[in-house]
């Protein structure tokens, strides 16, 4: 009967062996998964930062080219007012006029807009609720 039982211990120790085995092998490739999840987050930090950095610069040449283009317009227009008979410096007074007029316009609309930047709402519902709104009973007793 010892044998038995020596039999049996026999027995159970390839099966914890194994199951040591499977816990290892799942444990090394769950480090392998992270691994590359890891690789795959930096790749596409990378690709973003470089991304934004080409954004960056192609918006930065393109302000200087609409800069360019409205100057060049508003060349055109002092040329046409003094081609009409205006005096130069009396148009060139006009056109620097109305771009502070535009400069007054857009100053107004960036300030009506920057109250939305606020997050007004989402700051209003994470605030927590005062104990007289959320037990009305009790404040009344």
């Amino acid at each position: 009967m010892i044998k038995t039982s020596e039999s049996a211990s026999d027995g159970d120790k390839p099966q914890e062996s194994s199951i040591l085995a499977d816990v290892d092998s799942l444990w090394s490739e769950l480090q392998g998964l992270g691994h590359d999840y890891l690789q795959l987050a930096t790749l596409e930090t990378r690709q973003a930062g470089e991304s934004l950095v080409a954004m960056l610069v192609a918006g930065i040449m393109i302000a200087v080219l609409l800069v360019g283009a409205w100057l060049g317009i508003l060349a055109a227009a002092v040329l046409a007012l003094v081609g009409q008979g205006m005096m130069a410096g009396s148009a060139i007074l006009l056109a620097v006029a109305l771009n502070l007029l535009l400069v007054l316009f857009l100053t107004v609309v960036c300030r009506r807009k920057s109250r939305f930047l606020q997050w007004s709402a989402l700051l209003r519902s994470l605030k927590p609720v005062p104990e007289k709104q959320r037990n009305p009973n009790k404040a009344a007793a």
